[in-house]
């Protein structure tokens, strides 16, 4: 697949996008717009991740009408190899990126047990879990995270949100850093669950997502609204 923009075409055309794409942003031009300026970004020479047929993954994978979980990070990882259009979610070989290790990290000691680290999440997503970055795109670079949150992508995961937040019922949103704890005024918390803390990177974790206990506060809550609890 050629671009961001065959990859969107692609993914309308798929029975995997039937939940979603009757968001306007996949019908005014707003989500091929995003996709353009990604393809420009590419067409100048600068390596962009995820590769195109993966930018989509996790709204391929979950379904609207089946999200009992939002984790909302910032963009996907910008080191070489890193990102699979899920956020946090690893596919590769050892070592496992730091930010995951730390999601691991607190997994295991909020359910206190031990945590198989494997970095691929995408049987979260076959539970119930949206793993959403707010922007879908980054430059590859080590330090270039955050190089496409200007690209159009806002809009877009605006537009995702808001629709989980009004056509479903008890969900929980984790928003994990300043850019995902943003979009906290699109999610009705008269019916929702909002955990918000620090990033789990490095350099953030210590400063309040180590000791948020997200995933013991999700299943509660769940539990409480008579909804299936996630199997973490």
């Amino acid at each position: 697949m050629s671009g961001y923009r065959e990859a969107l075409d692609a993914f309308l055309a798929a029975p995997a996008s039937a939940s979603w794409r009757d968001l306007a942003v996949f019908r005014d031009g707003s989500v091929a717009r995003a996709c353009a300026a990604v393809d420009a970004e590419r067409a100048a020479g600068h390596v962009v991740a995820p590769a195109p047929e993966r930018f989509l993954a996790a709204l391929a994978l979950m379904p609207l009408d089946q999200v009992r979980v939002v984790i909302l990070g910032q963009d996907p990882y910008p080191t070489p190899g890193h990102a699979n259009g899920l956020a946090f979610s690893y596919v590769g070989p050892p070592p496992l990126p730091r930010s995951l290790v730390n999601i691991y990290r607190e997994l295991g000691a909020d359910l206190d047990r031990a945590i198989v680290r494997n970095g691929d999440l995408s049987d979260w997503a076959a539970k119930g879990v949206l793993l959403l970055n707010t922007a879908l795109s980054v430059r590859e670079g080590a330090s270039l995270a955050g190089s496409h949150l200007r690209l159009g992508w806002r809009e877009v995961t605006d537009a995702i949100l808001a629709a989980i937040s009004q056509r479903r019922p008890h969900v929980v949103f984790m928003l994990w850093g300043a850019p995902a704890q943003a979009k906290r005024a699109l999610v009705d918390e008269n019916k929702h669950l909002v955990i918000a803390s620090a990033h789990p990177s490095p350099l953030s974790a210590n400063r309040g997502f180590f000791g948020s206990k997200p995933f013991s506060q999700a299943n509660a809550w769940l539990k409480r609204n008579k909804e299936e609890p996630i199997a973490w």
